[in-house]
């Protein structure tokens, strides 16, 4: 695992930028490719990779040297021949930007794109039919793949965002003189009804999983922090709600885990306020340093992603059935995590690092 994290490294790539190759590859056969490079950086061997893909392990360790040598161009796959496509450029580059919009906007009274408003759109506007096949296929080879979208958080403040990512680089130049540690905190639900995800099945098959429907109060509740230097995680769960005193709970693990001083990084939500938190950071000697994010920007929390990662590797297309082994596994999880920092640290970087490492890097070449 650590050489195909190096390799990546090398190219300037992280796992989660593996990942969304994966997906947004315009081709079936570099889709597959960046899909065995995926399951390489996870710590899968060749063969294994090879028996999972349905290909001969010299295929994948060729896939893997073409990487390593050409980087992401390694992975290009290259059409020779076949059939001349049914849309020119012109075309094609028309639907590409229809497809980046609501159908409305193109006329069509329908919601969502999907290779059925494809070809009505294409019929519409080329007078061609396309079979469904073909509309899938315009879609990936326009760079189109399947996202579950996420909200656009119109209430965030730019300014107030762009404040904070200036702020957030002197705590990590404040951090690193005086021997802190910045950790970034939230809570997370993990309910013991199926999470229903994506999921591989043989084509033409339906996509189920069982679920015994358990109550809605059946869940599991956790409190995490990250720090990104160090790649250290500490989680604590919950029984019943979060409030300011189970957040002073967590606080007192934190600090008795990590006795240096601590910056700790997290919302404005209902829980991190309130007497019990006051009182506490009117401790003497405290050294915790509370900062909070800029309302609307959970995109900001490195420690979101490791919830996104609980529900990727553990509660996926599971019913658990109750809280209880729904605290065994996710436990489990987070038992492993001291052995995974390299992985942590990846995983968890986010538009905030990314944005702080430029303004640095700006200033650094500004002349005194």
């Amino acid at each position: 695992m650590n050489d195909a994290l190096g390799m990546f490294g090398h190219w300037q790539l992280d796992v989660n930028q593996v990942r969304e190759r994966v997906y947004r590859a315009p081709t079936p056969r570099e889709r597959e490719r960046w899909h065995a490079l995926w399951l390489l950086a996870r710590g899968w061997s060749a063969e294994q990779v090879a028996e999972a893909l349905g290909r001969d392990v010299r295929t994948i360790v060729d896939w893997t040297a073409d990487f390593q040598q050409r980087g992401p161009a390694g992975v290009t796959f290259e059409q020779s021949g076949g059939s001349p496509l049914a849309l020119d450029r012109a075309q094609q580059a028309e639907l590409k930007a229809a497809v980046q919009a609501a159908p409305s906007a193109a006329g069509l009274a329908l919601a969502n794109w999907s290779w059925k408003v494809v070809r009505q759109f294409v019929q519409e506007r080329f007078d061609l039919l396309l079979s469904s096949r073909s509309c899938l296929n315009y879609l990936h080879r326009l760079g189109f793949v399947v996202k579950r979208p996420k909200k656009r958080l119109l209430k965030a403040n730019a300014e107030k965002r762009a404040a904070f990512v200036a702020a957030y680089a002197a705590l990590r130049t404040e951090a690193q003189s005086q021997g802190a540690q910045i950790f970034f905190v939230d809570e997370a639900h993990f309910r013991a009804d199926v999470e229903l995800r994506a999921k591989w099945v043989l084509r033409g098959e339906p996509a189920l999983v069982d679920s015994t429907s358990p109550r809605l109060g059946e869940k599991a509740t956790y409190y995490s922090a990250v720090c990104l230097e160090t790649g250290a995680v500490e989680v604590m769960n919950v029984t019943g709600n979060t409030t300011a005193e189970t957040s002073v709970t967590f606080m007192k693990q934190l600090h008795a885990k990590h006795a240096e001083s601590l910056i700790v990084i997290w919302d404005n939500g209902p829980a991190h306020h309130g007497p019990e938190m006051r009182e506490y950071l009117a401790t003497p000697d405290l050294k915790l340093r509370l900062v909070a994010l800029p309302g609307y920007s959970p995109d900001f929390n490195p420690d979101e992603a490791i919830w996104a990662w609980v529900r990727e590797e553990v509660t996926a297309d599971i019913c658990f059935g109750t809280a209880a082994k729904v605290r065994e596994k996710v436990d489990a999880f987070f038992a492993g995590l001291a052995k995974r920092t390299s992985e942590v640290k990846q995983r968890c970087r986010r538009e905030l690092q990314a944005q702080a490492d430029a303004l640095v890097a700006n200033a650094s070449q500004v002349p005194a």
